[in-house]
């Protein structure tokens, strides 16, 4: 009985050796070699937008009476100062219908004599909506015409991405009436008062595109893409590479010896799943991260997941 206790007990060491190398060697396998490489990478954020006239004017005619002429179409551009229509006042009208019924020569005379009223456009720009037509009787409340100066979007930002607006700042603007085609834009304005949007707090933000396509029309929703920071050559590291512990932020360097070492590093923009280093490594440096396995994920508190950089 002796003899048979000593081979269990030597068994049973010898598994348990086995199984203790095995599992050092599984764990050495789970970590992979990394480099550090330059790269661009940026921080964005959307957010919805509508496409409206910077400046939206309704015309209205001076006197109440009869349109008698509209000289412009939907889309055209006007000038300022260009005759878009003209109407009759209620008194000139009457006076028109009488001399028409006593003949030609009788109208001519009076259309000489009393001349109409003109609707002139107060700025450049274009006519988005005409609302009236030649014959039609009006009062100084009816709009004839609606024209604009140009088209914009106009979107509402949360008070958490303002910081990352600036007037001048160039963005991109993409239509959900034409998606995959995009074209730039510039902020132009930032509102000073704020709006309470389902009980967020928003500003309004207008932006100008920098070529307005022939497929913008007022009310268009639109989507504006904000790069909020931006480094055209950052050193990168996977996500995955870096561990969050006590406040800081470390990765696992190769070293000449068979132990690595642990290099605090600080992190700068982070997209998806790429960080940008800023100091702590070098391009030249050999980074090691785990491969992909849940079981290391409860041995630290990380970003990424080194193994063995748990709380001490």
């Amino acid at each position: 009985m002796k003899k048979i206790l000593i081979i269990i007990i030597a068994l049973a060491s010898v598994t348990a050796t086995a199984a203790f190398f095995q599992r050092k060697a599984a764990k050495a396998q789970r970590l992979r070699e990394v480099a550090p490489s330059v790269g661009s990478i940026a921080l964005s954020f959307r957010e919805t937008g509508t496409v409206s006239p910077r400046n939206r004017i309704e015309l209205k005619p001076p006197v109440s009476g009869r349109v008698e002429d509209v000289l412009i179409t939907e889309g055209r551009k006007v000038k300022k100062g260009e005759i878009i229509a003209w109407m009759s006042s209620s008194d000139r009208a009457a006076l028109l219908d009488a001399a028409r019924a006593k003949g030609e020569a009788e109208l001519n005379k009076w259309n000489d004599v009393y001349k109409p009223t003109p609707i002139i456009a107060p700025l450049d720009g274009f006519i988005i909506a005409r609302a009236k037509e030649p014959g039609q009787s009006v009062t100084m409340s009816d709009v004839i015409a609606v024209m604009a100066d140009t088209l914009i979007v106009k979107a509402s930002v949360d008070e958490t991405d303002l910081r990352y607006i600036a007037i001048g700042q160039t963005v991109e603007i993409s239509l959900d009436a034409y998606p995959g085609k995009k074209f730039g834009g510039i902020v132009e304005h930032v509102a000073y008062e704020s709006e309470l949007i389902n009980n967020v707090t928003v500003y309004e933000v207008n932006i100008r595109p920098l070529s307005v396509p022939t497929a913008f029309r007022a009310g268009m929703t639109a989507t504006v893409e904000v790069t909020a920071k931006k480094n055209e050559r950052a050193l990168l590291l996977p996500l995955e590479a870096i561990v969050a512990r006590n406040g800081g932020k470390f990765v696992m360097l190769k070293t000449n010896t068979k132990k690595p070492r642990y290099a605090p590093v600080e992190t700068g923009i982070i997209s998806g799943k790429t960080a940008e280093i800023i100091s702590g490594i070098t391009e030249g440096d050999t980074v090691l991260m785990p491969q992909n396995d849940a079981r290391e994920k409860k041995t630290s508190t990380r970003m990424g997941g080194i193994p063995g950089m748990g709380r001490r």
